[in-house]
């Protein structure tokens, strides 16, 4: 039995190891058994994906900056890629050629209104400086007023008329409640007469001499320059041609005004 158990033994052959196993048993003898292997997650994670994903999941792993940056870089290429089919379509409109026309325009030189045929340059008006026009010395100063816009003095006199003198120079005012004050003031003192000459004395000695109030006045006025209260408004002119007529022939007789040519004429009116 003892030797049958021999022969039987020695007749099997024994198993030959498998080629593959002892390749990779050797490998696993030669590495260094310190070293720990890198698992699959983390070398796709170092490489970014592996080439079997789909684009859509690559995108998605990629970290903000990276995916940032490639979103980026397609819509450039996008846009570069549209970019000649927009200006294709899109036909630039033909040029707009503007014409510019100069014209000259012929202007007519302004003539000089010529003054109403009855407005004279012999027009007279009455102006008397009241007694406090007087006191105050402003006989100078008013003369100069007119003198200096062109007037002609051409009567002038200090009197001191008597009351019924004022009071009929004042007829029209012999109703108002100030008139009996009016005739005292006027009594007061000297007044000086004149009478002035040149086109449109009346209305442009009226505006010479200011408001009848002082206070409404304008400056450059006699009144706005020389007078506060209405009871001392320096001064009196004649509101119209009709009452200058009437006023000269009251305080100054046939003969006292004098027809006289100045020197300055024709250089302060065109046409007489």
């Amino acid at each position: 039995m003892a030797e049958l158990d021999q022969s039987s033994s020695q007749e099997q052959p024994t198993p030959m190891p498998n080629k593959v196993e002892a390749q990779s048993d050797k490998q696993h003898k030669q590495e260094d058994p310190t070293k720990t292997r890198t698992p699959p997650a983390a070398q796709q994670a170092r490489t970014g994906s592996s080439p079997e994903q789909p684009l859509h999941t690559t995108f998605q792993n990629l970290t903000p900056p990276i995916f940032v940056v490639s979103l980026a870089i397609v819509f450039l290429l996008l846009g570069l890629l549209l970019s000649p089919l927009v200006s294709s379509r899109s036909s630039p409109s033909p040029p707009i050629h503007t014409v510019t026309t100069t014209v000259t325009s012929f202007q007519t030189p302004t003539l000089s209104p010529k003054p109403p045929a009855n407005m004279s340059s012999a027009e007279q008006t009455f102006i008397a400086i009241k007694p406090d026009g007087v006191q105050r010395g402003l006989i100078g100063p008013i003369i100069s007023r007119f003198e200096n816009r062109g007037f002609k003095l051409v009567a002038i006199k200090l009197v001191s008329p008597s009351k019924e003198h004022l009071e009929t120079h004042y007829a029209d005012l012999k109703e108002k409640p100030f008139f009996p004050g009016l005739v005292q003031y006027m009594l007061s003192g000297p007044i000086c007469a004149m009478v002035w000459e040149g086109r449109d004395a009346v209305k442009t000695g009226r505006t010479i001499l200011g408001a009848t109030n002082p206070l409404a006045s304008a400056p450059g006025t006699i009144r706005g320059d020389f007078a506060i209260d209405v009871g001392r408004n320096v001064c009196h002119g004649s509101d119209s041609v009709e009452n200058a007529k009437k006023e000269i022939a009251l305080w100054f007789k046939e003969g006292e005004l004098v027809s006289w040519k100045t020197a300055q004429f024709d250089w302060i009116y065109e046409k007489a």
